[in-house]
């Protein structure tokens, strides 16, 4: 057995528009992508089945609501395919220089666009990805459940100090039964379950399976939903030790939610949020098979969309006139939570980094914090240089320690020229 890791094609040799995926009435049977075989999984197919998903599998609605688009001003710049950064580690080595036009092609980008003052600085697409294509945000919906729940907590309808068996009794016996919700939205809860991607053991294969996220095999026997599953997670370790990244602790603040407000996930994200940005388009959300909506990954938007989300963080909870989101809400995310805690996760390219209410926070000088999901999903707001950039991507990777050693950087370097070179 051979330990040569795989090789991969450069992004601009995976286009998947150039490859011909899915293309043709009906498409050749070589170039099928489908969920039935997890071909919309394998690289490079999943670069098509990244914007295609309603296509693949069961999802619900989220509509856009009946306000008037908000607009995004374009003050587009030629300048800024070259700004320049030093990457902390990668394939171009830690002393060479990277332009940001090479940082998107390094990590398989499928769209991004940077505002900087409210204004769209900077958009692109690639591959099969278009402005009105909505894209899977993987673990960005976190941030959305994270951030609703916030706004419970400042409503003074979930405690954070209480138990999570004391909104979901179904949890009471499983690990998640004893852990106060703040450590389940900081995500420092003791679990049985690992979300290591390349281990085929890692529990998060059996949470996929049972929420239909991979095909059941002909003998399967195990839980059929989300909350099933959740009912079944079995303690290890202890609570409030150290910062763990799992998905599933998200799964249970959605249905803390849902509880709470007597509302699904989806009417939640729908009401509080998506309907009061603006936005261009209608999201959608995919669901397990009892109509539960994956709230720890399954969310699907437009690019300029994804942004304006990010935009309305970026002014303190405000969008359309309206206080969206609590500034005290914003403010307690920016402000994160313990780095000490999220050292022992090992989060090398995220050093003095903490993870507060499903938000990454740096703890930069600029306050930078994000949404983060696998494969180079990411919202990343700098306060200081009021600047968002929203990134839709199809990296073969999935864990972002191996995206981010190029993308931080840029993102930063981005920032610091912005503040320097303002457009008129």
């Amino acid at each position: 057995m051979s330990n040569t890791p795989p090789t991969y094609p450069k992004a601009q040799d995976c286009d998947a528009v150039q490859l011909g995926w899915m293309q043709g009435n009906p498409p050749p049977t070589d170039k099928l992508v489908r969920f039935a075989d997890m071909s919309m999984r394998a690289f490079p197919q999943s670069r098509w089945a990244s914007s295609h998903y309603r296509e693949l599998v069961p999802t619900k609605n989220i509509a856009r609501g009946a306000l008037p688009v908000a607009a995004l001003p374009r003050a587009e710049r030629k300048d800024l395919d070259a700004v320049a950064f030093t990457p902390r580690s990668g394939s171009m080595g830690s002393d060479e220089r990277m332009t940001w036009a090479e940082s998107l092609h390094a990590n398989y980008t499928d769209g991004i666009v940077v505002l900087h003052q409210g204004r769209i600085v900077y958009e692109r697409y690639f591959g099969a990805l278009s402005a009105e294509l909505p894209h899977i945000a993987y673990s960005v919906t976190k941030s959305f459940v994270g951030t609703i729940a916030m706004c419970l907590v400042h409503e003074g309808l979930l405690d954070e100090a209480a138990l999570v068996a004391h909104y979901v009794p179904e949890l009471a016996h499983s690990a998640f039964g004893n852990a106060t919700m703040r450590e389940v939205m900081d995500m420092t809860t003791g679990l049985q379950y690992s979300e290591v991607y390349t281990d085929p053991k890692a529990e998060i294969w059996d949470y996929a399976r049972a929420g239909a996220w991979l095909p059941k095999p002909t003998d399967y026997n195990g839980p059929n939903s989300i909350y099933e599953y959740l009912q079944g997670v079995k303690p290890q370790g202890q609570h409030n030790e150290s910062f763990s990244y799992k998905t599933i602790n998200t799964e249970t603040l959605a249905w803390v939610i849902s509880r709470i407000t007597g509302k699904s996930i989806v009417d939640n994200i729908q009401e509080r949020i998506w309907s009061r940005l603006g936005v261009e388009q209608d999201a959608y959300i995919t669901i397990d098979p009892t109509g539960t909506a994956f709230g720890g990954g399954g969310l699907n938007t437009c690019l300029r969309d994804l942004a304006r989300f990010g935009l309305m963080m970026q002014n303190n909870g405000q969008a359309c006139g309206q206080q969206v989101v609590p500034q005290a809400v914003v403010e307690r995310i920016r402000q994160g939570a313990s780095p000490q805690q999220f050292t022992p996760a090992g989060y090398v390219t995220l050093p003095g980094w903490s993870y507060r209410s499903m938000w990454w926070v740096s703890h930069n000088p600029h306050g930078a914090y994000m949404a983060r999901g696998i494969h180079g999903q990411a919202i990343y707001i700098d306060p200081t240089a009021e600047m968002v950039i929203a990134r839709y991507a199809s990296h073969h990777i999935a864990g972002n320690m191996g995206i981010d050693p190029e993308s931080i950087p840029a993102y930063h370097a981005m920032a610091l020229h912005l503040m320097a070179h303002p457009a008129p």
